[in-house]
């Protein structure tokens, strides 16, 4: 039982009692109480608070131990999680959340409806750029009770719901950053949520270990009693560790896609690819926009054009993922499949980049890019030396930067890059997780924002219209020129929609019960006999 669509587009709904994923997923085995569970974290993140940190690894580890006010299926229908009902106004304007009772946070204070109010209000609105967007919309947030909380926005918004999960908006304890630098206060070190683990340890370079909240709200979960994540450098080492048993669970980047056949063929483990339908991350060539001559359309178009998306696909990630065809993944909604980009054609680009009046000198080179290669693994090193060896074809020459995961957020939020890559994830709607890239009022020196510096006044006019739009209909109109100009322009050079897979034991039950995967609390998985 879920709520229906419609609880996302508005209707007045409450949000139905759900059956147990344990009961429904177990698969007929009882639930185990006990155990840890082993898993690798890569890389290693700067921090584990959701806001300051909004990193692929902070948010695999975080949501075990902070809540959203929701969660949601793999066809994004909302589940209840810190709220335990709610109710949409037939305009999308007035969202009422019920809380559950007898919460309370890691060191025993209470949770309340102030705590909701303060993380949308000033905590994710100070720390969170794609968080203000949205929240900005809200002209009203009281707490009519301490289990109430009462959003009235100032604009019909659809996808205001899609909002309230852990990655996009954690709820934190107010008593423990009000008044403080939010970036810089004590719990940032070490993290206090409502969730089903709790902060224990944190060895820099080693582990990271959560241990079993031992007050979690849920009566009787979370079934395991920690959960410890390795930081395991080396590819190699990481196989290993799946391999032999050290570790029952990898996820993300932790397994190389040249791995992931080897892995699929062993009786022990189960490979999937589900699990980020909320997501839907797609990578693309970030560009500096700043930096001559990447300001020129037709350079851009002609850097798009020489990259075989079907290689990279193929023949780097081994067919896990799909060559991006636009800004908008296919699993994201308002995706419209009538555009796409211009096949690879390396003539074509040549042409593009003469015309553009970039005449190769006598080594073949037009001109030098420096390129800032993705930490995140060694499939990313294979898909910069790709993209040399691609580019240099057409005469651009990549000189390739290589930094740390902590080191590269900040160069890219600091506008201290030439060309890198990065993915991005779409979060179920292009007013969540795409607009923030094109947008030149979103132009910031925070990353994850339009860090390249594109503006194009109609793009910026057309998402307005999509989010302000008040039927479904109207909404798709707008992104789908939105998606028509952004070909066009080529403000990034989108390459890949992403499907990481997530490898576990057998004996591991229901990693993946929802459409967040391995970013969700855990409080139903645990180790069968």
């Amino acid at each position: 039982m879920t709520l229906r669509r419609r609880g996302l587009l508005g209707g007045a709904v409450s949000a139905p009692a759900l059956l147990r994923a344990s009961e429904a997923l177990a698969q007929g085995v009882q639930p185990r109480r006990g155990g840890t569970l082993q898993s690798i974290l890569t890389p290693e993140p700067p921090v584990l608070q959701i806001g300051v940190n909004n990193q692929g690894p902070t948010l695999i580890v975080a949501p075990k131990m902070f809540e959203g006010l929701v969660t949601f299926s793999s066809t994004l229908e909302p589940i209840p999680l810190l709220a335990k009902s709610w109710t949409i106004s037939p305009d999308n304007k007035e969202f009422v959340f019920k809380l559950q009772e007898n919460v309370t946070w890691h060191d025993g204070q209470p949770f309340t409806a102030e705590d909701v109010i303060f993380s949308v209000m000033k905590f994710h609105m100070e720390v969170s750029p794609r968080a203000r967007s949205i929240f900005s919309l809200i002209e009203t947030a009281e707490a009519p009770d301490p289990h109430t909380v009462r959003f009235v926005l100032k604009q019909s918004f659809q996808p205001f719901l899609l909002m309230f999960d852990a990655t996009a908006c954690a709820i934190v304890a107010k008593h423990l950053f009000d008044g403080q630098d939010y970036r810089t206060a004590p719990a940032v070190q070490r993290p206090v949520g409502t969730g089903p683990f709790r902060f224990a340890e944190w060895q820099r370079g080693n582990f990271i270990r959560l241990e079993r909240n031992p007050t979690y709200w849920q009566a009787g979960k979370p079934y395991l009693d920690q959960i410890i994540y390795r930081i395991v450098p080396d590819s190699q080492s990481r196989r290993l560790a799946l391999e032999t048993g050290q570790v029952q669970l990898t996820a993300a980047s932790d397994i190389e896609p040249f791995d992931v056949p080897a892995m699929r063929a062993r009786p022990n483990l189960d490979v999937s690819t589900t699990g980020w339908e909320y997501f839907s991350p797609l990578s693309w060539i970030e560009l500096n926009h700043r930096v001559a001559p990447l300001g020129d359309v037709r350079v851009r178009q002609a850097i798009s054009l020489a990259i075989d998306r079907n290689f990279i696909a193929q023949r780097l990630w081994f067919g896990i993922g799909k060559p991006a065809t636009n800004p908008v993944a296919s699993t994201t909604r308002f995706f419209d499949r009538s555009v796409a980009l211009p096949a690879h054609n390396v003539r074509e680009a040549a042409a593009l980049l003469d015309a553009a009046g970039l005449r190769p000198n006598a080594q073949g080179v037009r001109f030098t890019l420096k390129h800032l290669v993705l930490p995140y693994g060694e499939v990313w090193s294979r898909l910069a030396e790709y993209l040399r060896q691609s580019l240099r074809q057409v005469g651009i020459a990549l000189e390739l930067e290589s930094t740390d995961a902590g080191s590269w957020a900040r160069r890219i939020g600091n506008w201290e890059y030439e060309t890198s890559v990065n993915f991005v994830y779409q979060f179920g709607d292009p007013t969540l997780g795409v607009e923030r890239t094109y947008v030149s009022t979103n132009i910031q020196k925070v990353t994850f924002t339009n860090t390249g510096g594109y503006s194009n006044p109609e793009v910026d006019a057309l998402f307005v219209q999509a989010r302000t739009a008040a039927t479904t209909a109207e909404r798709q109109t707008a992104f789908s020129a939105v998606q028509r100009i952004l070909v066009r322009d080529v403000p990034q050079v989108w390459l890949m929609e992403m499907a990481f897979p997530t490898i576990s034991d057998k004996r591991l039950r229901n990693v993946i019960t929802n459409g967040l995967g391995v970013h969700d609390n855990f409080d139903d998985v645990f180790l069968a006999s």
